[in-house]
């Protein structure tokens, strides 16, 4: 699976000042970047309040088929709400992986991403689609646990010319 795209340094300097769109193209004032132009930007997921809810199938405890349901906040770098973080995990691998398709509801579309999800680590999950501003984008999402309940969440898109 492709890792995303390092960023220059002028793009890492506007995600930290403010989670906005990084756009492939520099000095462009606008957040939507044109057909075929990669662009990343940075989400926080707030999995330390919301709704998070386990449920427990099966043999109890970690079990395969046990399910994890979340309508979270979403953040920007500067932990402020821009939307929501929304979706489930279907335990595959106890202790390991789960499957998982989960929707960043922002003020100016979605982004849906579905696939595996490890316990430790980055995962790269595979970006599904979206409406809005993100119709017809193709990329990955790489999340990665913080270790105080949020997951820092990197989106790599590219919109594909109509």
């Amino acid at each position: 699976m492709n890792k995303p795209k390092k960023t220059g340094k002028l793009q890492q300097a506007v995600q930290w000042a403010g989670g906005t769109l990084l756009l492939a193209a520099p000095g462009l004032g606008c957040a939507r970047a044109h057909a075929d132009e990669p662009w990343t930007f940075t989400t926080i997921a707030d999995a330390r309040s919301g709704i998070a809810t386990p449920v427990d199938l099966g043999a109890p405890g970690d079990s395969p088929g046990d399910m994890f349901v979340f309508d979270q906040p979403l953040l920007n770098e500067a932990k402020q709400n821009i939307g929501s973080n929304s979706g489930f995990c279907v335990r595959t691998l106890p202790g390991q992986f789960n499957e998982c398709q989960w929707t960043l509801t922002l003020a100016d579309g979605t982004i849906t991403v579905a696939g595996r999800e490890s316990d430790t680590g980055t995962s790269m999950i595979p970006v599904a689609g979206g409406t809005g501003n993100y119709l017809g984008v193709k990329g990955v999402l790489a999340t990665t646990p913080n270790g105080d309940r949020t997951f820092t969440q990197v989106l790599s898109l590219i919109k594909a010319a109509p």
